[in-house]
């Protein structure tokens, strides 16, 4: 039952951690100090760091993968959110916009 836990963790930690470095690819490096970031290299480093010290280290519960986890989960509820804004999918420039903002 450990192994199943371990390796549905390992999964996830993986999941998230390539899903938010190809986000990060996919944005325009002008963005992100428009939208008040860090610039799109140093953020294509940190997610690619941890990235690879997730298949370098397999265990999901080593200290350096929860804190590439803590990375992707910053990159993926502050930097995304605020890249998306800027490009008109989701949050403040979309198409939905009410009197007190998006709805």
């Amino acid at each position: 039952m450990q192994n199943v836990v371990v390796l549905a963790l390992l999964a996830l930690q993986v999941g998230v951690k390539v899903f938010a470095l190809v986000d990060a690819l996919r944005h325009r490096s002008e963005l992100y100090p428009a939208a008040g970031k860090r610039t799109k290299g140093l953020w294509l480093a940190i997610l690619g760091v941890t990235l690879a010290v997730q298949v370098a280290i397999l265990y999901p519960l080593n200290f350096l993968n929860i804190i590439g986890l803590v990375a992707a989960a910053v990159y993926l509820v502050d930097v995304r959110p605020a890249l998306r804004s800027l490009t008109g999918r989701g949050g403040a420039g979309g198409q939905h916009m009410g009197p007190y903002g998006p709805w």
